[in-house]
């Protein structure tokens, strides 16, 4: 798990992650400013320390010199060792209305150089205004700055694209590259939108071959949906022979994917094409070596983005045998185990009312499985060990249609802490802050947040295996082997973990607790050389 600066004003933004010779290579922006992207390297996907920044933005006039928006890294396939990054960039001139792409070189992932371009030097202030100079009177918007035969920055053609200001949307989306290759083959994907059909509906991944080394030409659109404004950092991979393309859509704040069977055959969504629930975001592909990672940003603040973002531990991407996508939870949390936990009783919370005891609700093991029982209203049966970073697997059997789900790090006299909902019928988990606010407060004294739902499909409704994962702030539930819910929340951060029963008896079975070391963000170390 990551975070930019704790306890600063500044936050992590879009990230890409390479695996070279054992270690996990971050690249991410630093939001608000976006004046450089960052580096940070792990030997294990959840310790971080951070390294010499990559790239830093433009000087006056340079194409790049407002803002960097989001990268790509990848092997260089012209030269052996070498590595390229393909970024967004914004410039002052333009006000950053219009995006556009450029390329840095590196021989060992930790020092970068801009490759040259033939963007005219405009560092005269009463040039970059809009005033005269060697080219003569311009508009700031819309004159191009640089020679059309250069290969960068890149930008849209209006053959394809819309590629300029004075179009209605008035500003123009050319960002968020991916370098995919194959064969002899290499192309640039990035975030583009047609320049026909209802405005909010142009979205597209645009592609650009690779004609020459370094020397990319425009092409039709990968995908256009003509659903959505804007696709945002695109991904394409190629597994078992089917093709796949993962986006972020700021509609619904989610990560989806698409499939085909053949590049230039129209893209397919299956029913559920949802990767990672709403608030995970920009999803980046990596590979190491057990397979696909996905890494994203998670954000509190889906409408702007710019606050307390974090980077998750990565999930693993399978592909199931029906060609669906699934994410698992990363197998490296077997390498933070502290210690077990004692799951071999459990109590009811709400153990009397006015001093009588209460008769329906049950506790009892049956041979392997536990039975627990609320015959009527909710009880919360709780372990002995009190939580903080942990991971709890068991499987749930209902019997009857009534209600259920897990509890943790909750205070047993307030009953403050997180609830998970489970519709063990319909497949929906729903995870809850629910507390108690300051004395005084009134009608607002109920704290009640719902923070993410997610959904499963399962061939046994009222059963399911559920693993649990709270890890410092970052909550994570599967189903049967998938993430359905993924997220980071500080509202609590130790208590009781149990699991809660309403108007419903269940089976626990192979119940495990484990204790996880407490994650750590490592000093700031600077590569010698």
């Amino acid at each position: 798990m990551y975070e930019e600066s704790i306890g600063s004003r500044k936050t992590l933004g879009d990230v890409d992650v390479l695996f070279h010779e054992g270690i996990y290579h971050l690249f991410h922006l630093v939001l608000p400013n976006h004046d450089y992207i960052a580096h940070a390297v792990s030997e294990d996907g959840f310790s971080w320390r951070r390294v010499r920044n990559a790239v830093f933005i433009g000087h006056p006039g340079d194409w790049d010199d407002s803002m960097l928006w989001t990268m790509h890294v990848s092997p260089d396939p012209h030269q052996v060792g070498r590595w390229r990054m393909f970024y967004t960039g914004l410039s002052r001139r333009d006000r950053g209305l219009k995006q556009r792409l450029g390329m840095a070189t590196s021989d060992d992932l930790y020092h970068w150089t801009k490759s040259a371009v033939s963007w005219k030097d405009h560092r005269d202030a009463n040039i970059i205004a809009g005033g005269k100079g060697d080219r003569g009177p311009r508009s700031p918007l819309t004159d191009s700055p640089y020679d059309k035969d250069s290969s960068f920055p890149l930008e849209p053609d209006c053959e394809h694209y819309e590629s300029s200001i004075d179009e209605p949307r008035q500003w123009v989306s050319w960002r968020d590259p991916f370098y995919y290759r194959e064969g002899d083959r290499g192309y640039l994907l990035c975030a583009g939108r047609v320049n026909q059909g209802p405005l909010v509906r142009r979205g597209c991944v645009a592609v650009m071959q690779e004609t020459d080394p370094n020397h990319f030409e425009t092409r039709p659109p990968l995908f256009h949906p003509g659903q959505y404004d804007d696709i945002e950092v695109p991904n394409l991979f190629q597994i078992d022979g089917e093709y796949y393309l993962i986006g972020s859509l700021r509609e619904d704040a989610k990560i989806r994917y698409w499939h085909t069977d053949a590049l230039g055959k129209p893209w397919r969504a299956y029913h559920d094409n949802v990767l990672l629930a709403r608030g995970n975001y920009a999803g980046r592909l990596c590979r190491d070596e057990t397979g696909y990672l996905i890494w994203n940003f998670f954000t509190h603040d889906i409408a702007h983005r710019t606050q307390l973002n974090i980077m998750p531990p990565p999930k693993r991407l399978t592909r199931m045998p029906n060609g669906m996508l699934r994410v698992r939870s990363f197998e490296g949390f077997n390498q933070r185990f502290l210690r077990s936990g004692n799951v071999s009783s459990v109590k009811p919370l709400q153990c009397s009312v006015q001093g009588q005891p209460m008769v329906d609700d049950q506790s009892s093991w049956q041979g392997d499985s536990l039975r627990l029982s609320s015959e009527a209203g909710f009880e919360a049966f709780v372990f002995p060990d009190e939580v903080d970073s942990f991971r709890f697997c068991a499987t749930l059997d209902m019997c009857g249609l009534g209600k259920c789900g897990l509890v943790f790090r909750l205070d047993p006299h307030t009953r403050d802490g997180y609830y998970v909902s489970l519709d063990m019928t319909k497949g929906i988990a729903q995870v809850r802050a629910w507390g108690t606010g300051p004395d005084g407060s009134g009608e607002h004294m109920m704290q009640f947040r719902s923070l993410q739902s997610g959904f499963w499909q399962t061939d046994l409704p009222g059963r399911a295996r559920i693993e649990l994962i709270a890890y410092g702030s970052y909550i994570e539930l599967s189903i049967d082997g998938r993430v359905i819910l993924s997220l980071a929340d500080q509202t609590y951060t130790h208590g009781q973990l149990g699991i809660y029963a309403e108007t419903a008896t269940m089976d626990v079975t192979d119940a495990r607790l484990d204790h996880l070391r407490e994650p750590a963000q490592s000093d700031v170390h600077l590569p010698t050389g």
